[in-house]
């Protein structure tokens, strides 16, 4: 390994849960906070409910709501685009049918 480039390890970094739970563990931190530990997390402890940290679903919601909003006012300002005509190709020439191919 190279020396002078890697961060310092604390083999007894505190974990710190939103619940209250504490623990040591290594990191390259000396404190860790979490929002969730195996003491509250819904699979380890067997309840059923909705994990919505931070209210993600509120704010991709705003964000869509805030892109919509974005794309209707560009569309109404926006200036029709110039429609160029097709190049179109010369008619081939058809050959002439005689009499007998009728």
């Amino acid at each position: 390994m190279k020396e002078k480039i890697h961060p310092e390890y604390y083999p007894n970094a505190q974990v710190i849960c939103g619940c209250g739970n504490t623990f040591t563990t290594g990191s390259t931190k000396k404190v860790l906070k979490v929002e969730l530990c195996s003491k509250c997390h819904p699979f380890f402890t067997g309840e059923r409910r909705m994990i919505d940290t931070a209210g993600r679903v509120e704010r991709f919601e705003q964000r869509a709501k805030k892109t919509e909003a974005k794309r209707a006012e560009a569309a109404k300002t926006a200036k029709p685009k110039a429609v160029k005509p097709l190049a179109t190709k010369p008619a081939a020439a058809t050959p002439e049918k005689t009499e007998g191919e009728k």
